[in-house]
């Protein structure tokens, strides 16, 4: 088990569309369609976030106004937009357009059994991590430029209508999944599926789907996933850490946009990182007390069923690399750089509730 739980910074998953004034006019105008409402906690409040100080940093050179969902591209069609510059710029992240991507995209999303917060940050900024993402989507063909730009720490790993109190408890079970992770519960016998979160609830109420993954206990409350579900398991295996990008358009960020504009871009997106991380952690303990009381049972998983889940993600990996190159290209240098750092992470920190450092 891991030693760190991140108590570093959280972020959102939203969609951003940069629309720029022409050049000559020393202006730029970011236009922000998000991909979750801004009442959503952390995941929709943090552009507006990033647009408060961008437009109080730039003062007239560039401004930022936000958009609610589907009101300049849909969130699926982003990547595809983006690269066209059929709109500018799109906030969102890897593990969405893993079918674009390939699984290596997703591993810039969350890795499951993977980096916590600070590691992954670690990677991302002093490691290869940034490098090795904007190539993903370099090599994939698409003409955007990626800046890092959003984190958020462990989400709970499943609401459930019963207790699991093995595999075969999973086997037949209808379930939202988000990315890696799905892949680890498709071979437990779990139909998964990566609903919007608006589509959640109505799926359940319906019965067309059994059991849900989203977010935090905050968001997933929010969102009235509680109120159908009793049972909310942790630890969050398959999302230690999530983090999210904005992507814009090459063309726009080279050409369109200058150094000083880019600059503020890139400053934004590491603030909103800690930000966001912190709103995160300090948020969920008062939904976990009121969703207690309000009869939700929190549940820690099983040494066995963690070893289940463990076991099942080696040979999910085994497979992605089998599949392509350039999975193992990331998961390796993903790999060589948590060897390394783990000497730091075992000794620096202190060990978590119910566990102990022989």
């Amino acid at each position: 088990m891991k030693k760190i739980l991140s108590t570093l910074g959280m972020a959102s998953v939203v969609s951003l569309t940069l629309i720029a004034t022409p050049v000559n006019a020393g202006k730029v105008v970011l236009k922000v369609p998000v991909w979750f409402p801004t009442s959503l906690p952390a995941l929709g409040t943090s552009p507006a976030w990033i647009a408060k100080h961008v437009n109080a940093i730039s003062g007239s050179d560039m401004k930022m106004k936000i958009y609610e969902p589907g009101k300049l591209v849909p969130p699926k069609e982003m990547l595809e937009a983006v690269s066209k510059r059929q709109v500018s710029a799109g906030y969102t992240t890897p593990g969405y357009n893993q079918g674009k991507l390939g699984k290596k995209g997703a591993i810039f999303s969350a890795v499951p059994f993977g980096p916590d917060a600070p590691e992954f940050l670690a990677w991302v900024y002093y490691g290869n991590g940034r490098a090795l993402w904007q190539k993903t989507y370099d090599d994939a063909g698409f003409n955007v430029q990626s800046i890092p730009c959003g984190i958020i720490a462990p989400e709970t790993s499943g609401w459930f209508s019963k207790e699991i109190n093995s595999p075969a408890d999973l086997k037949g079970l209808r379930m939202r999944f988000f990315g890696l992770g799905a892949l680890v519960m498709e071979k437990l016998g779990v139909s998964t599926s990566q609903l919007p979160g608006g589509e959640i609830v109505p799926a359940l109420q319906k019965g067309s789907i059994d059991a849900t993954e989203f977010s935090m206990p905050a968001i997933d409350k929010r969102l009235g996933i509680n109120k159908i579900l009793k049972y909310n398991y942790f630890p969050g295996w398959h999302q230690p850490a999530t983090l999210f990008d904005l992507i814009v358009n090459k063309d726009v960020w080279n050409d369109t946009m200058n150094e000083g504009q880019r600059t503020i871009i890139e400053l934004a997106c590491r603030a909103v990182m800690t930000d966001a991380l912190a709103m995160g952690e300090a948020m969920q303990f008062d939904t976990m007390k009121e969703n207690a009381a309000a009869g939700t049972v929190n549940k820690y998983w099983s040494d066995e069923m963690l070893a289940t889940f463990s076991s099942k993600w080696d040979e999910v990996v085994a497979e992605a690399i089998a599949e392509d190159p350039g999975f193992k290209v990331i998961w390796d240098d993903m790999q060589e750089f948590r060897t390394n750092y783990a000497i730091w992470n075992e000794w620096a920190y202190l060990p978590r509730p119910g566990t102990s450092r022989d």
